[in-house]
Order: structure tokens, then C-alpha cells, then sequence
């Protein structure tokens, strides 16, 4: 086979100052193997230097595929545009890629992860760059950060604001790589290459067909080989055109902490009692009420946190299949895992292209989106994106900022304050030790979703927390509801560093949403009007 290299021969075909798209997102489908070499050529021979490395979605984690973190060496990278970053809790050490950003090192840019799929898109077609709606009054904006995490990419933008159409857009400057790393489980001998065991097939034809329209080359990671003419053609996701080299690495990593699990891959079928529902606690609590903002046939996108628990909300309620889950990965229906298989979805409908669920969500196709918060301001403006002192805690924006621009309805759910021990007793919500950090601030740290631009739009946004419901409203957020045993003054308003409207309406929150047992949840059905 002419196409098949070895990982150390794949890594010394990567020049100096070369663009580097890598397909990957966290664990999942991660060209470990090729990236490690990379970093390993680098030791020994100090080449290649000065790498853009290009990442729609995060290379690698911090429990045991090191991905990006392979290349976090002084000279090697001089860039990194990414959608999203390795993350994890403050018990772990910071990666070296996040101090080298930190530390102005290296320049680096957070981009929504469907906007660099669409540069990908325009790399290929040979367009000048990418006009858009994503990210206006977003830290996306110039008239903010414009994607820029440090100095050195203050130094050198990205993205411009311009006025198009009688219209206000941001263009993002074309972005051509000249090497792309992809991943699928099995290549021909002509390097046709299929995913029967991956989660997703995430951005791998549309960074392959950018690199192959600019005269680069596209290195494929593989976990196996077969004879020329055995991949079914409608299984062939990238064909052999597309792939100049192939390298064998027969135990890379289905996802994170998973080696191999076939309903990932849509392999196999659980049934319902495979999967265990949410634990009773507050955040079992909050989940349920935003559970409660759906309707029957509805298609929602799901977002990492605890509004990833949702599924799980309705699968106890017998309701199991009534709404359609859309994951920015690619999964189209079935059951979102939890955990480090985030991103990933059981017994799935159809898994399709990342790319190709950006442009869903870009366009707001879906009927509603469940989201987390960090931060949220008296603008309505919410942060998920930066978290001063331990930027690592936080992965970025990935797909938030896509998927939030021109969605229909949103609810953000998260804690009122963290840190706050409370419990649930006989119904009511009872706080033992209030917390430390005030989440409902003045200003947040980054604004990830613009409260200005949803008013401006006509979109319906809910907050959803274990002590209140909030809405957005022009005049700022406002009280529409207040679990039981919470007191309006002292544990929800005095708690704000900023005043909370009070609806003339606020009612109690449903007291079923505060009882272990099941909640006999109905959900009316949606009328598309179609």
C-alpha cells in the first residue's frame, strides 16, 4: 500500500510555518498517535517550528489523550485558533498549552467551532473568508475581544466588522491550512476511509478538501487496513482523492477514557434500562425545571453541564424519544452520554458531520436549545467561555456561540451562587451555608451570549436555577419564579450584585420538580406550522 507511513515518517512531512487543521474533538476521533510523533520529531530535531495549529473542536483532554499538548513546546507552535481547548477541574495541574496562551507565548484565538468549520468550507471553494451574524457583541466582536485570548493575537486579528447589505456582519479573514490530521477506524488499500467505530465523523471531508483545494497534504490516522474494494461506497465518509497518507495505530482511543464501546459507534442498541437516571439533588432539581420548557417533538440541542442531564429527566417520566437531541459532535437523536462521553450519543438516529449540524444551528433549524452558565450580568449576557485565574476549568466557546445566535428560544440553567451547601427537605429547598461566589454579577468576566443582540432579535431566554426562574426582559432579568423555601429577599435578590425585577406574577416553582420520586411530567405538543 503506497499511502501507508509510519507516525514518525507522517510527522516529518510537516514543514516549518505550516497551517495545521486537526480533526478531533476532546477524546473523540483525537489523531493521537500522529500528534505525538510530532511532538517527539520536535525533541529530537527542533523541526518543524512556528506550526498555526488549527482546531475546530479541542485536540485531546487532560485524562490520558494529550492531543494538543503533545505540541505545547517553546518554538514549535506559534499559534493555535481553536474552538475549543482541553479542560478539567482545578485538581489538575494547568496544561501547557494553556499556560504558553497564558503567558503570551504563543498567540491564540478562541473561534466558535462552526465558524472555522465554515472557513474550512471557504478555504476549499477559494471564497474570501466568512461573513457572518456569529458572535456579534460576543467577545467574537472586535468591538470586544475579537477572538483574541492574549496580546500577541490582539497584535494580529482575525475577524473585521464591516457593513454589508445595509447590514451590520463580521468577516472572518480567509484561514487556509496546508496540512490537515484527521482520524476514521478503517482505510482501504487506495485510502478510502471509513468510521464504523467512531462517535462522529465530526469536520474530517471539509478539513481534507480545504488542504487538497490549497496543495497540501492530508494525513489520515487509522486503526486498521482492509483490501481495496471492501468499504462499502455510502460508507466511505472521505475517499481516497482526498488522502495523501496513512498511519496504522491499532489502539487509538474511541473517546475519552473509552477504548472501544460499539453503541458510540451506533454499533449496538441499549435498551432503556441501560441507561441510569439522574441522581436526586439540586442539580437533579434544576434539570427537571428546564425539562419543563420542552415540548413533545421538538428538536433541542443539548449543551455540556447540567442541562446535560435533561435526557435523563425524561427517559424517568416514561418520555423517552418525545423530544429529538441534536449534539454539535454530530448525533442526531437517541441518548446524550454524560461524563467524558459528552458529545456522544446511545442508540442515535443519525450521526452526520459536525460541520453539517453548525450550519443546523447557525440557521436556528431547531426548536429550542438547553445550555449552562457560568456567569450571567444585568444585560442578560452569559459567560461560558473564560474563567479568570484558572482558564483551563473552561474548554471555550466551542459551538455556544453558533448555536445561541439564532436560536428560537434558549434556557440557561446552573447554581444560583457556587459553592452553597444546600439541601432538599420535605419539598423546600434549604440553604445550610450560603457560597462564596456571586454567579448573577454586574458585568461578566466574557460574554459568550449577548443579552443586547437576543433582545434585538426577538429571542425568548430563560434562566433556570434551583432557587428561581428569570427571564430576559428589555428592562433586565425578572423573577417569574421562586422555589419553595426560599425567601425573595434575602437568599435571591440581596444575592444579585445587581437589582432583579420582580414579575407582579412570580408564582411558586412546581412543587413536583422538589420530590424524589417522579413528577408525572407532561409536555403539550409543538406546532411547527409547517
Amino acid at each position: 500500500m503506497k499511502k501507508l507511513i509510519t507516525a514518525q515518517k507522517a510527522a516529518a512531512l510537516i514543514p516549518d510555518n505550516a497551517y495545521v487543521t486537526v480533526s478531533s474533538a476532546s477524546g473523540l476521533n483525537c489523531p493521537d498517535t500522529v500528534l505525538g510523533a510530532l511532538g517527539k520529531r520536535y525533541e529530537v530535531e527542533g523541526q518543524p517550528v512556528n506550526l498555526t495549529m488549527i482546531h475546530p473542536i479541542a485536540a485531546g483532554d487532560m485524562y490520558g489523550i494529550p492531543g494538543i499538548e503533545h505540541l505545547a513546546k517553546p518554538g514549535l507552535i506559534k499559534k493555535v485558533i481553536a474552538g475549543s481547548l482541553p479542560s478539567g477541574p482545578s485538581s489538575l495541574p494547568m496544561p501547557n498549552i494553556w499556560r504558553m496562551i497564558v503567558e503570551n507565548e504563543i498567540a491564540g484565538y478562541n473561534v466558535p467551532s462552526g465558524v472555522l468549520f465554515d472557513l474550512h468550507k471557504d478555504a476549499a471553494a477559494k471564497r474570501p473568508g466568512v461573513l457572518t451574524k456569529v458572535g456579534l457583541d460576543t467577545f467574537v466582536d472586535p468591538d470586544r475581544q475579537g477572538c483574541a485570548m492574549n496580546a500577541l493575537a490582539e497584535a494580529e486579528p482575525l475577524v473585521s466588522k464591516i457593513e454589508f447589505a445595509n447590514e451590520t456582519w463580521l468577516h472572518f479573514h480567509p484561514l487556509v491550512p496546508n496540512v490537515a490530521i484527521i482520524r476514521a477506524t478503517t482505510s482501504d488499500e487506495r485510502g478510502n476511509l471509513s468510521f464504523e467505530h467512531e462517535g462522529g465523523v465530526l469536520g474530517a471531508v471539509d478539513q481534507a478538501l480545504a488542504v487538497r483545494n490549497n496543495g497540501g497534504i492530508v494525513i489520515a490516522q487509522v486503526k486498521r487496513l482492509t483490501k481495496a474494494g471492501t468499504l462499502k461506497p455510502h460508507h466511505v465518509h472521505v475517499p481516497c482523492n482526498l488522502v495523501d497518507y496513512v498511519v496504522v495505530a491499532p489502539d487509538q482511543m474511541q473517546t475519552t477514557m473509552v477504548q472501544y464501546d460499539p453503541a458510540i459507534s451506533g454499533e449496538i442498541f441499549h435498551p432503556e434500562s441501560a441507561f441510569e437516571i439522574a441522581p436526586w439533588g439540586t442539580e437533579k432539581v434544576i434539570a427537571r425545571r428546564a425539562a419543563m420548557q420542552l415540548q413533545k417533538g421538538m428538536t433541542a440541542n443539548l449543551g455540556f453541564g447540567i442541562s446535560a442531564n435533561v435526557p435523563r429527566i425524561l427517559l424517568e417520566e416514561g418520555m423517552n424519544g418525545d423530544v429529538t437531541w441534536v449534539i454539535e459532535q454530530g448525533a442526531v437523536g437517541g441518548m446524550p452520554l454524560l461524563g467524558f462521553a459528552f458529545g456522544c450519543a446511545a442508540n442515535a438516529d443519525a450521526i452526520v458531520p459536525a460541520s453539517t449540524q453548525f450550519t443546523y444551528f447557525q440557521g436556528g433549524g431547531f426548536d429550542i436549545a438547553l445550555l449552562s452558565f457560568l456567569q450571567i450580568d444585568q444585560y442578560g449576557n452569559v459567560n461560558v467561555s473564560k474563567l479568570p485565574g484558572k482558564p483551563y476549568l473552561t474548554a471555550g466557546c466551542g459551538g455556544f456561540v453558533d448555536i445561541t445566535t439564532h436560536a428560537k428560544k434558549l434556557v440557561f440553567s446552573g447554581y444560583f451562587k457556587a459553592g452553597a451547601k444546600q439541601r432538599i427537605d420535605d419539598g423546600q429547598l434549604i440553604i445550610e451555608l450560603e457560597g462564596k461566589t456571586r454567579k448573577f454579577i454586574n458585568d461578566v468576566d466574557h460574554v459568550t451570549f449577548s443579552g443586547r443582540m437576543a433582545i434585538e432579535r426577538g429571542q425568548d431566554v430563560t434562566y433556570v436555577t434551583e432557587r428561581c426562574v428569570m427571564k430576559l426582559t428589555s428592562d433586565g432579568l425578572m423573577v417569574t419564579e421562586i422555589a419553595p423555601g426560599m425567601d425573595l429577599d434575602n437568599d435571591i435578590l440581596s444575592q444579585a450584585d445587581f437589582p432583579l425585577l420582580v414579575s407582579e406574577n412570580i408564582k411558586e416553582m412546581d412543587n413536583r420538580i422538589f420530590v424524589e420520586c417522579p413528577m408525572d411530567l407532561t409536555l403539550s405538543e409543538v406546532n411547527h406550522g409547517r
